[in-house]
Formats: C-alpha cells, sequence, structure tokens
C-alpha cells in the first residue's frame, strides 16, 4: 500500500511528484530521427529512469520493452531500406558518433537506445534480437553527467536523457540538443528539491 499511495503521487508523465510536474515545461521535437527506447520491463516502473521523459519530447519516438518471457522482443522490423539503424552502445567497440559516420549513409535514422545503467546497457545492446544490421556508435566524450541520483561507477556514464540529447545534437542539431538538455536540468533540480 505504501508503493501504492507514492506512485500515486507522481505524475504519470513526467514521474516527478505531482507538485514538481515540469510537463508545461516539455517541449516537443518533431524530427527526422526516430527514437526507440529499449527497456527491461522492471526498469520501467522505477521513478529514477529518464529516458521515458525522452518519449515525452519527441513525437517520433517509441518505447519497447523487454525481458517478458511471453512477448521476446525482436527488432527485425527496423531493416528497412528507407532508414539506418544506429544503436546506441557504451563500449570502446562501438564507432565513434559523428558528422563523418552520419555522411557515410544519408538515409534518416532510426536512434536505438538501451535504457539503464552502464553495464545494464551494454549487455542490452550485445544482446537485443534483430539488430544484426544496426551499427553501434558511442558517444564523443563531452562533460560529465547533471544527473546524480543513481551511482555510476563509470566516470563517462550519462543518464539516459543526457545520452539521448547528445547524440540528437549530433542527427539532428545543437538547438535540439540544448532543448532537451534545459529540461533535464529543471527534472534534475526538481528532483533534488523532491529530496530535500
Amino acid at each position: 500500500m505504501g508503493t501504492r499511495s507514492k506512485r500515486s503521487e507522481r505524475c504519470p508523465h513526467c514521474r516527478l511528484h505531482t507538485r514538481l510536474c515540469i510537463c508545461s515545461a516539455i517541449p516537443r521535437h518533431n524530427l527526422a530521427t526516430r527514437l526507440i527506447l529499449v527497456m527491461h520491463h522492471r526498469e520501467w516502473a522505477k521513478p529514477t529512469a529518464t529516458g521515458p521523459l525522452a518519449l515525452a519530447t519527441l513525437s517520433n519516438s517509441e518505447l519497447r520493452i523487454q525481458g517478458h518471457q511471453e512477448q521476446p522482443l525482436n527488432l527485425q522490423d527496423l531493416d528497412t531500406a528507407h532508414r539506418r539503424t544506429l544503436l546506441l552502445y557504451p563500449g570502446e567497440e562501438a564507432r565513434i558518433l559523428s558528422s563523418s559516420l552520419l555522411a557515410e549513409d544519408p538515409r534518416p535514422v532510426n536512434l536505438v537506445v538501451p535504457d539503464g545503467n552502464w553495464r545494464q546497457a551494454a549487455r542490452m545492446g550485445r544482446r537485443l534480437p534483430g539488430l544484426e544490421h544496426a551499427t553501434m556508435v558511442r558517444l564523443p566524450e563531452g562533460p560529465k553527467t547533471g544527473w546524480g541520483v543513481r551511482k555510476e561507477n563509470h566516470p563517462e556514464g550519462l543518464a539516459t536523457f543526457e545520452a539521448i540529447a547528445r547524440a540528437l545534437g549530433i542527427i539532428d542539431s545543437i538547438e535540439v540538443q540544448q532543448s532537451l538538455e534545459e529540461l533535464f536540468q529543471l527534472m534534475v533540480a526538481r528532483t533534488l528539491e523532491a529530496r530535500g
């Protein structure tokens, strides 16, 4: 009953406590890039998961849930002639996401982003079915995370929302990145306020 009452006090969209809701500040972006956020079903329930907020900002986005045995995940439908698929992957073997990499293939992008901590995202990225055609990419070095709500053992680790914002800054525009980062900063401030 305690868990249920805590959840009922949160906005179902931004997941913050209702008195700190940021829904009115959420920008809407209609991009050619299609975001596919992949989350484990256990991760989806956590209010500290930042990936779902990205879905609210990007009209061309969708959520895929992993970990249900009765509904196994398969991403083979992303393999189409009119789009290229990039898998955001936190590993040294992935290519750095850059304008030169994008210039190799001018098709619009399916950006697949595993949501979880560094270890979870790396494991998920290696095991996601149907992504044999995808190019694994990682972000170039940048500022450290501004999240700090969850412990991250990798100094280069980012919140999922931050990673999406930086990726879209390279794929689409710096203006989109800045817009998302402003929302993220507001989310961090309200989250810390809720924690006192």
